[in-house]
């Protein structure tokens, strides 16, 4: 993932966004049709159309329940802190810059601020302040996955679902990689994703950042063409990534060891539950038990030293109690 967006972001460097580029500014016609320009080119030239057509329109009143977010937008998780810091600041001074619509089949859809328009929301506003421009089905896909994977760090989950969101917007997969700047091996471990189990899926929609493509990849490779057993290792064997206790580079090494073993990879693991622990939709932690322990683990900056305090006081009266009755 690292190799990729460092890739783009140097293509990208001088790429300015919309709301940066002052609307009184003259921009520059390139000298020569765009061919095959990649991401830079195709974010350069949606920028540059966006800029253009919010000059020709004027803010207005737009109600916001008749407003959806882009289609081809890939980040689904936003950060709740910073969205409600945002509402607050939008309560108290209104809201700076409007958003960027488009006309849908039924209401808008968002073109640019979807964190703006989400805070409107947590607050209850009925209508916000919005430009409505015309904008393509390609223009707004291309817009929204290059904008959002070289400047907003998406997992590679995140990448992946946006990417095969846009494939219809392409003749084929050469073209595809080619329009994104990638090559196609690299394109298709993005798109492994889609092959992934449901249940790997299911904790990858709540925590992004539990896979990364490479590992997919690895997964998707050593279940092929294998029976439901198998999937029931993988499962097994995944809710250790999900909880901890295994790093997911070791994912698809550890599964297929446990196949080949023909158990579940160790005697501990076809005995071993895992109890997830949550604050609000965030996982804190896992309660693991099996045939070699107890253990509980808490993610770092999930517990106040009250709350670090509390639990050690618990502990210690649970096993002071056990001592007691031994004796």
């Amino acid at each position: 993932m690292s190799n990729l967006r460092e890739r783009m972001m140097s293509k990208t460097a001088e790429v300015r966004a919309a709301k940066d580029i002052k609307l009184d500014q003259q921009q520059e016609k390139p000298t020569s049709p765009r061919t095959a320009p990649g991401m830079a080119g195709a974010l350069a030239q949606a920028q540059q159309r966006i800029v253009e057509l919010e000059k020709a329109g004027t803010a207005s009143d737009v109600t916001v329940a008749d407003i959806v977010p882009n289609p081809w937008q890939p980040r689904k998780v936003f950060d709740e802190a910073k969205l409600r810091q945002l509402a607050e600041s939008i309560r108290e001074a209104g809201l700076v810059q409007p958003i960027v619509i488009r006309r849908a089949a039924h209401g808008h859809q968002i073109v640019a601020g979807e964190r703006r328009w989400r805070a409107h929301k947590m607050i209850d506003k009925d209508t916000i302040k919005a430009v409505i421009i015309d904008l393509s089905d390609e223009e707004m896909a291309m817009l929204a996955l290059v904008e959002n994977v070289v400047r907003d760090d998406l997992s590679d989950y995140e990448i992946a679902r946006s990417i095969r969101s846009t494939e219809k917007e392409f003749p084929n997969r050469k073209r595809m990689a080619e329009g994104l700047g990638i090559s196609r091996s690299e394109l298709y471990r993005f798109l492994a994703f889609s092959d992934l189990p449901d249940f790997v899926v299911k904790d990858l929609d709540i925590q992004p950042r539990l896979l990364g493509a490479t590992a997919a990849e690895g997964l998707v490779s050593v279940l092929r063409d294998k029976n439901a057993k198998a999937v029931d290792v993988a499962r097994e064997v995944w809710a250790r990534v999900v909880s901890g206790e295994l790093d997911q580079s070791k994912l698809a090494r550890t599964i297929k060891q446990a196949i080949q073993s023909g158990d579940n990879g160790s005697p501990s693991v076809s005995d071993r539950s895992i109890e997830k622990i949550f604050a609000g939709k965030n996982q804190a932690g896992s309660i693991t038990k099996d045939a070699v322990g107890f253990t509980v683990k808490i993610r770092a900056g999930m517990l106040t030293e009250e709350k670090e305090r509390q639990i050690r006081t618990l502990i210690a009266e649970l096993f002071s109690a056990s001592s007691g009755s031994a004796d």
